[in-house]
């Protein structure tokens, strides 16, 4: 049994946003049918590093989906779309707004072809306001929502996360948003709904007291490279071999442990620090502590030694870490699929994990167009049909 069983997706969109919440149906079982535009395909496989001139990151953006062929600026390619509407439950696209409105697909149209169906849309400021047609990825969300104004180091060029973050934000809020759509209608007998994303939203639903800082005292809360401002102790320690150890000595009674271990009985027992409103007038104190500590011993002895102290503490992965590492295994979060060509490939499990209906892969990323003659004939299309849009680059 799979959670999402009998639950039909349309996937209109490109790139991260909208397929990776398509990606995340499709691990719990609903049917994901891609539309990509003929000859190119999504433009995700062509990015990053290439195997046989395909993205290995498509074997993980795309599995369990299949991949229809259409070219949606043409009438034939819009009709295809609509019928395959009313044969969905949900539709996901992160076009700029008003592209679908222009070829006769936006929300209204489609509400009106089929009440029931839920349409998430993704795009940089959402379906309204001053800013929504702007173009906008996700590096724009993500400095809009105050994220990169806090990445990097005081006084530095802010940096960014590394990933696309906003985007896949915007995807985990696109599908809780879905699931939250879907509940209303079947449960409640409501009708289908559209789902308004904005990238810059998503991020910025993440800022935590960012805002509430700013509107009771003024303060605008700056960077501070691997501190975590207000909450002490938490910190990246350098070690003696020139690794890193994080450790998250917060909490009242973890930073009690944590001083018995590095055998700062003063810090431990005095009363001004007992608490973390009063550790964090005193952090560059407590730091200077913990980093003597940690500076006297290699990562791995020091992160052991937390550990047996019960202390919050970790090292930083990289890509090596993650593959070899045993409490990574032991989760099935490396999953081990071929590419077309038969190389082995390891990708990223399922997240969240359900005890009774799990997510899991179920067939390999989609070769661009395998499913389209398929999905075509069975929307009733012939042969004589098909052939003529192939040679006219509608499909």
């Amino acid at each position: 049994m799979k959670a999402l069983d009998g639950l039909r997706v349309l996937e209109l969109g490109q790139l991260i946003a909208g397929p990776f919440a398509a990606k995340m149906l499709a691990e719990f079982g609903a049917h994901v049918i891609k539309i990509e535009p003929p000859g190119t395909g999504d433009p995700l496989r062509k990015w990053r590093l290439l195997h046989e001139g395909t993205s290995v990151w498509w074997a993980a953006q795309s599995r369990n989906k299949e991949s229809v062929t259409l070219d949606l600026r043409t009438p034939e390619g819009q009709d295809v779309v609509r019928k395959l509407v009313q044969q969905s439950d949900v539709l996901i696209e992160n076009f700029r707004p008003g592209t679908l409105e222009a070829w006769g697909l936006g929300w209204e149209e489609l509400h009106a072809l089929h009440p029931g169906l839920v349409m998430l849309r993704v795009s940089g400021y959402g379906q309204t306001g001053p800013y929504r047609d702007r173009p906008g990825f996700g590096v724009v969300g993500e400095a809009m929502g105050g994220l990169r104004h806090l990445s990097g180091e005081p006084g530095r060029t802010p940096v960014r996360v590394g990933v696309s973050i906003g985007d896949t934000l915007s995807a985990l809020h696109g599908v809780i948003g879905i699931l939250l759509a879907l509940r209303h209608r079947d449960q409640n007998g409501g009708e289908g709904q559209m789902i308004d994303v904005a990238l810059y939203e998503s991020v910025f639903n993440m800022m935590e007291s960012l805002l509430p800082e700013y509107s009771v005292f003024g303060a605008v809360r700056q960077p501070a490279g691997s501190a975590l401002p207000g909450i002490a102790p938490s910190n990246a320690y350098q070690c003696a071999d020139g690794k890193y150890v994080l450790i998250a000595g917060n909490g009242d009674g973890i930073f009690r442990r944590l001083m018995d271990l590095i055998g700062r009985a003063d810090l431990r027992d005095d009363p001004a620090l007992a608490h973390n409103d009063g550790r964090v007038k005193q952090v560059e104190r407590i730091d200077t502590a913990i980093s003597d500590w940690a500076a006297q011993r290699p990562m791995d002895e020091a992160l052991a030694a937390l550990t047996e102290a019960r202390v919050p503490a970790g090292k930083i992965y990289d890509a090596a870490d993650i593959a070899s590492d045993p409490h990574y295994q032991a989760r099935d979060m490396i999953l081990e699929s071929s590419l077309p060509d038969g190389t082995p490939v390891h990708l990223p499990g399922i997240v969240p994990k359900l005890s009774a209906t799990p997510g899991a892969m179920y067939r390999p990323a989609p070769t661009l167009g395998q499913h389209t003659d398929e999905i075509l004939e069975n929307l009733g299309f012939d042969v004589g049909t098909r052939e003529d849009w192939r040679a006219r680059g509608i499909i």
